[in-house]
């Protein structure tokens, strides 16, 4: 049932037309919430550097 096309209506292109537009645009959705993930995680880490370890001052 999971690959069962989608039923047309008459005046649109193929399934597979349509597919293929899609597929050749890239996963740009995917790539901008991996940059946005990445950037968070770098964010927290920068934010405990300045605010936990630089404030205890230098290990002796």
């Amino acid at each position: 049932m999971i690959e069962t096309p989608a039923p047309e209506t008459p005046g649109d292109r193929p399934q597979a037309e349509r597919v293929d537009e899609i597929v050749r645009r890239g996963p740009s959705g995917a790539i901008v919430l991996a940059g946005i993930a990445v950037a968070i995680v770098m964010a927290i880490w920068f934010a405990f550097y300045f605010l936990v370890f630089l404030p205890r001052g230098v290990i002796q």
